[in-house]
């Protein structure tokens, strides 16, 4: 079906492009990527390819999508492979989208990427950094003008059962109510398919406000849910508050932000945590099960030359048997060409059912300075996790230097990291190293290659941050945009 349609849309627009080359508009991106992991009992090589492009013409678009896993990674280091598993390999159109525009309507009907609000009740998407495709296959329809409406209709590819879906239609508005104030609704209905193809059914409603003033910027938002046609179990209700608020005040910008979520936890949405690092109540908990928290932050500009970051927020659930608090605070400088900032990170979590205990701190500092005429950053963190489970203790450090640069074009990352148990081990630790180079051999094309051995988690490098999985080996990876 899908190959009859782009024939169909392919021979529509060159029959267009011959009455208006001028106004027909193509472009795209491939993304190929060759993975070589250096695990005993893994399949060691790997290759994708993401190859995407969209036609316009007038107020019609159309998108396809190609992509080539052989076979797939999993971001998950433990999913090692010991022989090529024949359901790995997948290479074919995967993507598809046709949409029409004009004034404030559009339509937009294949692959969808779209939200209510703030995500809280619905959210498709596609999440790289951890390689989750929570996206749909449906119809949206929009009208963007001084009222917003968005209405929506698809299916998503059930996660327990193969080539069965799950279905989701839903309609939001957002109109405006006073100076600066706007006022926000929604409905859905999600269709999840469970044990003897029955299909549990969930109804969630919302309501929001959004104030956007000179000196304040805030968001709240309330939404309810109820999930019957569950077979052997009763109905259940679910929650969520969320609110959110910044206000300017010369200097100093103080923001803050309050959570409580109750049974409110489905795939196609995407619950702010409100703390800087993004964290769960609970390594081992959903998020949206049961969960509350608050989180205050500011940025004060004590100088022409420096800023002061503090950001600090705790969670709980109902029995108050998981908590946990989030802290960072950083200081920069900006004195010339040379750039320092201090910085210190805490998360720390704790599960007393579980007689679970964990904190993990982070200082660190970065300094940025001209070395003859380039400019060179040194990152350098020293994390101190501490666990404890029951009795038992672990203790251990984690050090990590890094530093970016570049020569003409070309620009490098090398990172040195290690695992220590105690300052005893010090020596006899190993260290792991990686280097990174990014180089633009084209004016549109950009190679990536990396070698080495990383712990995993945030990493900054080459001005881009990301989450990363634990790895060890060779990755080249070659961007072209047209």
């Amino acid at each position: 079906m899908r190959i009859k349609l782009l024939l169909l849309l392919l021979i529509l627009f060159s029959g267009l492009s011959l009455h208006g080359q001028n106004t027909l508009s193509i472009n795209g991106l491939n993304e190929a990527q060759f993975i070589y992991r250096t695990a005993e009992d893994s399949l060691n090589a790997y290759f994708r390819d993401n190859f995407g492009f969209n036609l316009t013409y007038r107020n019609f678009s159309f998108g396809m999508k190609y992509v080539a896993e052989l076979p797939k990674y999993s971001t998950q280091q433990q999913e090692l492979m010991d022989n090529l598993d024949p359901n790995k390999l997948k290479l074919g159109w995967q993507e598809l989208y046709a949409s029409y525009a004009k004034d404030a309507i559009s339509i937009h009907a294949g692959t969808t990427e779209e939200s209510f609000g703030n995500g809280i009740s619905f959210r498709s998407y596609h999440d790289l950094e951890f390689d989750e495709d929570h996206r749909i296959d449906g119809f949206l329809f929009r009208y963007d003008d001084d009222y917003k409406l968005k209405a929506i209709y698809g299916a998503i590819e059930s996660p327990d059962y193969a080539s069965k879906y799950d279905l989701m239609y839903g309609v939001d508005l957002l109109s405006p109510y006073a100076y600066g104030v706007r006022l926000g609704a929604s409905a859905l209905s999600l269709r999840n398919l469970g044990a003897m193809n029955n299909y549990a059914q969930r109804d969630v409603y919302s309501g929001r406000m959004q104030i956007a003033w000179d000196m304040l910027e805030a968001y709240g938002e309330y939404a309810s849910s109820e999930t019957y046609k569950q077979p052997g179990l009763p109905t259940s209700f679910g929650k969520a508050i969320y609110g959110n608020a910044d206000i300017s005040l010369g200097i100093i910008q103080l923001g803050g932000a309050y959570k409580k979520y109750d049974d409110f936890q489905y795939r196609l949405q995407d619950l702010p945590m409100a703390n800087y690092h993004s964290e769960t109540l609970s390594d081992a908990l959903a998020s949206g099960v049961d969960e509350e928290g608050w989180q205050i932050r500011s940025t004060i500009a004590i100088s022409e030359a420096a800023n002061l970051y503090v950001d600090y927020a705790e969670a709980w659930d109902s029995p108050k048997l998981k908590q946990m608090n989030d802290f960072y605070a950083a200081i920069d400088w900006t004195l010339g060409s040379l750039w320092l900032e201090t910085a210190y990170s805490h998360v720390e979590k704790v599960d007393d059912a579980s007689s679970y205990w964990q904190k993990e701190a982070s200082p660190a500092l970065a300094l940025a300075f001209p070395v003859l005429g380039k400019q060179v950053q040194i990152k350098s963190e020293f994390k101190i996790a501490d666990k404890q489970i029951f009795a038992a203790t672990y203790k251990h450090y984690e050090p990590k230097l890094q530093l970016d640069t570049s020569v003409g074009k070309l620009s490098l990352s090398a990172a040195l990291q290690s695992n220590w148990q105690d300052f005893d081990a010090v020596m006899d630790s190993k260290y792991w190293a990686a280097l990174e180079a990014k180089y633009p051999i084209a004016s549109h094309s950009d190679i990536v290659l990396f070698a080495g051995k990383e712990a995993g988690g945030k990493i900054c490098r080459n001005g881009v941050c990301r989450y990363v999985s634990a790895f060890q080996g060779l990755k080249a990876e070659l961007s072209t945009r047209f």
